[in-house]
């Protein structure tokens, strides 16, 4: 997954304030130790004389003053470690202390990205993707099929509940491990507490955690942007106008309890224009609403519909309310 350049750019700026601050510091410690042990100062001086003198002779490719002046340097910088060892100090101590020795705060190692800027970008990604609290409960670590029964059958399919969700969960990982190499959608439908939006957070985890960007938003959310946008375009900040264009190009964008919110319209005209928009793009979508699939054609539009139908896999979850049954057994 490439970062957008806003995204590439925020983690660059931070690398660059991490090496201003790690050298602030060691300004600090130099100026700590050059005032308590005024002979470093001048043995500094002279390692440095002796280096720029290196630099010269290895131009000129002298090599027997190069060795020279090696071993005159090995030996100021022993005296700089007696020095800093016999006045309490660790020998390492006017050296730069990186927050990432291994890329030394570049983000780079070579031409490879650092393990620190992988784990950078995920950071980032939490934290645009408007549910970085709740993806630390709702997760396939934390996910269970205890509240799925056994016994609860669909007429449709004849299978229950819990082996209807095993099979789901099964299909979403497979989702998540060929998410680079298949371009898939979910419809996540059916009543209210029967596991879609934690189901959504399983799957968002699990991509953040691969570096692909996710943004969630409830339907409420998703229409006041794109509302605000539309017709107050005036008053819409940096952020508010990013978040608008992640809508369109995040690796993965979930749409949370459709339906829920007032519609008219417009509404339809902009959901449509967001599915539309995706589908040409290939950029997966996961939506959930806890409408029927008629009242969700009526409600958005048959072309809407038609869009969902076509693109999508649809899934019905069904079984208990969970949020109930919690509640019960706690």
């Amino acid at each position: 997954m490439s970062l957008k350049n806003s995204q590439y750019d925020e983690i660059m700026r931070e690398y660059y304030r991490r090496q201003l601050k790690n050298r602030h510091e060691q300004m600090d410690r130099v100026q700590e130790a050059y005032e308590k042990v005024p002979q470093l100062a001048k043995v500094d001086e002279e390692i440095a004389a002796f280096s720029v003198q290196k630099a010269k002779e290895a131009l000129s490719g002298k090599d027997a003053a190069l060795s020279t002046l090696r071993d005159e340097i090995q030996k100021l910088g022993r005296k700089r470690s007696s020095l800093l060892r016999e006045n309490g100090f660790p020998e390492d101590y006017l050296n730069i202390r990186y927050t990432c020795p291994d890329c030394q705060d570049t983000g780079y190692i070579g031409n490879q990205k650092c393990h620190c800027f992988r784990q950078a970008a995920i950071d980032l990604l939490y934290t645009q993707s408007n549910i970085k609290e709740a993806l630390k409960t709702e997760n396939f670590d934390t996910f269970s099929f205890e509240y799925y029964s056994d016994e609860l059958i669909d007429p449709a399919t004849g299978l229950s509940s819990l082996t209807y969700m095993k099979k789901l969960v099964a299909e979403c990982r497979e989702f998540i491990e060929n998410f680079d190499q298949n371009f898939e959608n979910f419809f996540f439908y059916g009543a209210t507490g029967v596991g879609k939006t934690f189901l959504s957070h399983c799957i968002a985890r699990e991509l953040i955690h691969s570096s692909h960007s996710v943004i969630y938003f409830s339907a409420f959310e998703l229409f006041d942007l794109l509302g605000k946008t539309t017709f107050q375009r005036g008053e819409v900040d940096t952020a508010e106008a990013d978040m608008y264009s992640y809508i369109f190009d995040c690796d993965l964008l979930i749409i949370d309890d459709l339906g829920t919110e007032l519609t008219n319209a417009f509404m339809a005209s902009q959901l449509f224009l967001c599915i539309n928009e995706r589908l040409s793009r290939k950029k997966s979508t996961l939506i959930s609403t806890n409408l029927s699939l008629n009242v969700f054609r009526d409600t958005y539009s048959e072309r809407v519909f038609s869009r969902i139908t076509s693109n999508y896999k649809l899934r019905r979850l069904f079984g208990d309310d969970i949020r109930l049954l919690k509640k019960i057994k706690g």
